[in-house]
């Protein structure tokens, strides 16, 4: 029924929707902070490290900072929190589109992706994160992420000149390859489901339109100001707005791979990449399971 009324509902009515929320949430931080219910860096540390964030672990972050609840110090707390939880052994990814609409409509309006510059759209956390000195930034136009890490340069080169941004060169791959985690903070499949693209990349003849037909040339401008041009598909919308994703949150928990926690006031998800994967590629071919049919087919 929800996937239903945002097909039918005009698209300036879901944008007043969307800011209407945003402004609520914005008005009970503050309601939040006069009463005292503020987050340290050291609550969100203890968190992290509770729901099984260890040392050297790699992590994929996707977040929403007002999910939390007021943080004593915003998103520099969060970073920070996570950085401690993986400590100098680990690695943490976050992804910094500089895109908030369908991929189509950016790409055709896009001059070229700044790789040292262009903001990320993905909210105050990835943002903060991407300006950090020690962050190395993956040079793809539409689904750029961004490493802290031993193992950032690994993550992130190659990222630039394929075709489509989850293939098995890019950072959402390789964070499943190396056995990593993907933590939702705040956030859900519905609205950062970036890596389950990766099994429609991996499938070979996958059953869905997920691309629109036309391929486009995208100018990168690099870190030392040199700019390169290369080919980049981007998602079908059409078939974007018959995703479920959340619809393949009760599967990934049944098989052990998912697990549902809490960070400060965020209900949050902790994912196996590589189980995620996996199991999800295992009910494609088995049961017809995907993002637009989560119960199969």
């Amino acid at each position: 029924m929800k996937d239903l009324l945002r097909k039918l509902t005009p698209v300036f009515l879901l944008d007043y929707y969307r800011k209407s929320k945003k402004q609520k949430r914005i008005n009970q931080l503050q309601v939040d902070k006069l009463k005292g219910d503020i987050f340290s860096k050291d609550d969100l540390l203890k968190a992290f490290k509770e729901i099984g964030i260890e040392s050297g672990d790699t992590v994929l972050v996707h977040s929403s900072l007002s999910k939390i609840g007021y943080i004593e110090n915003g998103a520099k707390d969060a970073v920070e929190a996570i950085l401690e939880a993986v400590g100098a052994s680990g690695n943490v990814l976050m992804p910094n589109s500089p895109n908030a609409q369908f991929q189509l409509e950016y790409i055709k309006q896009l001059d070229f992706f700044d790789v040292a510059n262009s903001p990320s759209k993905l909210g105050a956390i990835s943002e903060y994160f991407r300006k950090l000195p020690d962050a190395i930034r993956s040079a793809h136009p539409t689904e750029p992420v961004s490493c802290i890490g031993p193992d950032a340069a690994y993550f992130v080169k190659n990222h630039f000149g394929n075709l489509t941004p989850y293939n098995e060169n890019s950072p959402f791959y390789k964070v499943a390859e190396k056995g990593g985690k993907i933590l939702y903070l705040g956030v859900t499949f519905d609205n950062a489901g970036t890596s389950l693209h990766c099994i429609e990349d991996a499938v070979v003849d996958f059953k869905f339109p997920v691309y629109y037909s036309e391929e486009f040339v995208a100018h990168v401008k690099f870190v030392d100001g040199t700019i390169n041009k290369m080919k980049t598909l981007v998602h079908n919308p059409e078939q974007s707005k018959k995703r479920k994703c959340d619809g393949l949150i009760p599967l990934l928990e049944e098989k052990g791979v998912l697990i549902k926690v809490k960070i400060g006031n965020a209900d949050s998800l902790l994912v196996d990449a590589k189980g995620m994967m996996d199991t999800l590629l295992f009910e494609y071919k088995s049961n017809g399971v995907t993002m637009y049919t989560p119960k199969g087919s």
